[in-house]
């Protein structure tokens, strides 16, 4: 797989002590169970980075919104991590640690990888497990600037309008078609969207799939204008972004997606297929 992006369970073992780790385990409607598993057992020395407390804001667009960069700079400073720093994240299904990930490369923290197969990768090669949680020598709070791209809903609703972009949703088949909607208020997509089901970039076991899978994936994505990628609330979106970058496909964000979309008043709602 390709190790700009990825590191394999045996390779972490080897260079365990070159990186700076955080364990992403979250589990949707429960936000305590993440941290809960970590404290069971992690990988050592990794600190266990919240998706909502420490990946998302508090406030703004959507369920998850972006953190805002202060806040961020003050979150990486006190995991100990510099732009120069080399990071491996992880979870358990690939949502929470490709959110990482997207986070930390969108200002500019470039060395990071997401261990292959998650923390079940991890324990399949039996790689060490702790529970104590090691202090972390904080780094400087540096300066961020946001350098992905991406849209807010004016953006998308403006775009949309003229065909000016490429929109793929990321949620399974049933919420992009509107059949049922378990946690927003409103069900549909985003018009002219097309599907694409983020759970098809892991095969049955968890790993992310061949190069070749995501290649033939974004070739049959009409490419000639900017790709924006949604899904719920921003979070999932991240691993349809790693399948695009590794098709070698640019892609921009739609933050607040489809949380923030169907909050707007008169904001349009597609049902059905495309």
């Amino acid at each position: 797989m390709n190790q700009t992006h990825f590191i394999e369970a045996d390779e972490l073992q080897r260079t365990l002590a070159e990186h700076r780790i955080l364990d992403c385990r979250f589990t949707l409607g429960d936000g305590g169970a993440g941290r809960q598993q970590y404290l069971e057992g992690h990988i050592p020395a990794a600190q266990y980075a919240h998706l909502e407390t420490h990946l998302s804001g508090p406030s703004g667009p959507g369920r998850h919104p972006l953190p805002q960069l202060h806040t961020l700079a003050q979150t990486l400073a006190h995991f100990g991590i510099e732009h120069n720093s080399s990071v491996v994240v992880y979870d358990n299904n690939l949502a929470f640690a490709a959110r990482a990930w997207w986070l930390l490369r969108a200002v500019g923290i470039e060395n990071v990888r997401i261990l292959n197969g998650g923390f079940g990768a991890w324990q399949q090669h039996q790689g060490p497990v702790q529970q104590q949680v090691e202090p972390i020598v904080p780094s400087k709070v540096e300066r961020l600037r946001w350098q992905a791209a991406s849209y807010d809903y004016e953006a998308v609703a403006a775009a949309i309008k003229t065909s000016a972009i490429t929109l793929v949703d990321s949620r399974d088949g049933a919420r992009y078609r509107g059949e049922h909607e378990p946690i927003d208020p409103i069900a549909g997509h985003i018009p002219t969207a097309i599907n694409k089901d983020w759970q098809q970039v892991c095969n049955t076991s968890g790993f992310v799939r061949e190069q070749s899978f995501h290649q033939q994936r974004w070739r049959q994505i009409p490419l000639d204008k900017p790709l924006v990628i949604y899904c719920g609330s921003g979070v999932t979106a991240c691993v349809n972004i790693l399948s695009a970058t590794l098709a070698g496909v640019e892609t921009a964000i739609y933050p607040g997606s489809w949380s923030d979309w169907c909050d707007h008043p008169g904001a349009v709602v597609a049902a059905g297929e495309n």
